[in-house]
């Protein structure tokens, strides 16, 4: 590449960077983050407190939350998938699966397509 086709390039991208970061700057998400920023900055200074502190304070909370929320969740288990028989009608071929991952149904289904494939089914169980 030659220096003035690298130096054109270079222009390019500094001129699309200069429009992402008018964009940005005129978006008020990023206006609502900034202020957030500078108040909670305003906060740490008042109360002579640290990022880290502040972090320390807020994952405390957060530790507190997941364990009771594992804890509400460990009685729940997960209901098991149904089982979905499929009998391929030209080899005879019969898949059970509980996933739509099953490497047999999936060579099935890029073969034939979805719909062919899902015609296929015999049943479901429980």
């Amino acid at each position: 590449m030659s220096l003035l086709s690298e130096y054109i390039q270079k222009e390019q991208q500094l001129k699309q960077l200069q429009e992402d970061l008018q964009r940005l700057e005129n978006d008020q998400r990023l206006k609502n983050e900034l202020e957030f920023k500078d108040k909670l900055e305003k906060l740490m200074s008042e109360f002579n407190k640290s990022p880290a502190d502040v972090l320390a304070l807020l994952g405390s909370g957060q530790e507190s939350g997941a364990k009771s929320a594992s804890t509400t969740n460990s009685g729940n288990v997960r209901r098991k998938r149904r089982l979905k028989i499929y009998k391929n009608p030209n080899t005879g071929e019969v898949i059970e699966t509980r996933g739509g991952n099953h490497k047999g149904l999936r060579s099935w289904k890029d073969e034939h397509g979805d719909e062919t494939v899902e015609s296929w089914l015999v049943r479901m169980e429980d």
